[in-house]
């Protein structure tokens, strides 16, 4: 009987558990998947902290500080995996522009900037409460479908390490939508939520990727995807759209 080779075992469902003998290509993928996690969820913290002090109450300061210190916590688990891959992780040991961002009105697609591998939504900067929790709301539900996805990738220890941030990112996206409900109470609040709403939600859709993706059948035979860019986007965009009609902010 032929010896089944690591691509195909992959293309056929199969599941790897250390970092020995994986394919060069496979890495490649691993390590950048794992890239974009970690340095998404450390601009996404330094973004956020920027915001605790518009908080308008106790309550709402510490749930934001709790999500400041809990993205920067899921970065270090997945780091963590990265390091047993070999990878440099002695810069995010030195200072970087976590914090920077882009000038508001800037429209750069899904395209990644400066020297890091965040998703294109975290170069765009917050402004003010309900923007920084619209913001929140939006993309932790797109970080639901995300990290649904991404708990099934084919290497375990890293598939376990997402299943278990996975709930904890869904609390931000709660707390999120607690603090939009409150906001939505009041007629301006809804105007300025409507506002937000109508900036971020192209700029988080953005981080979906492009339809009909060469990247995804790439992918998809290593066992790091599962679901084309499509039905994911389509699923977030069903549930915003459930959550605004339930908030009247549609």
């Amino acid at each position: 009987m032929t010896e089944m080779s690591i691509e195909d075992y992959l293309a056929h469902g199969g599941k790897l558990t250390s970092p020995g003998n994986v394919p060069a290509r496979y890495r490649g993928e691993l390590m950048r998947l794992m890239a974009s996690f970690v340095d998404s969820e450390l601009a996404a913290s330094a973004g956020f902290a920027e915001s605790i002090n518009d908080a308008p109450g106790i309550k709402s300061r510490i749930a934001a500080a709790r999500i400041v210190l809990e993205k920067a916590d899921h970065a270090e688990k997945v780091l963590t995996v990265m390091a047993e891959f070999g990878a440099n992780t002695d810069r995010y040991e030195g200072v970087h522009p976590w914090a920077a961002r882009t000038e508001r009105d800037a429209d750069i697609g899904a395209q990644r900037q400066g020297g890091d591998m965040r998703l294109s939504v975290f170069h765009y900067p917050l402004e003010g409460w309900v923007d920084a929790v619209v913001m929140n709301v939006l993309q932790g539900l797109a970080a639901n479908v995300q990290l649904a996805e991404m708990a099934q990738v084919s290497y375990q220890p890293l598939a376990e390490v997402f299943r278990k941030i996975a709930p904890v990112e869904a609390r931000h996206a709660e707390l999120g939508v607690e603090g939009l409900s409150q906001i939505a109470a009041s007629e301006e609040g809804r105007a300025a939520a409507e506002a937000s709403i109508a900036y971020w939600r192209p700029r988080v859709a953005a981080g979906f990727g492009t339809a009909n993706s060469a990247r995804f059948e790439r992918l998809s035979k290593l066992g790091l995807r599962q679901r084309t860019n499509e039905a994911m986007l389509a699923d977030w965009t069903a549930t915003v759209d459930a959550l605004l009609a339930d908030l009247t902010l549609i």
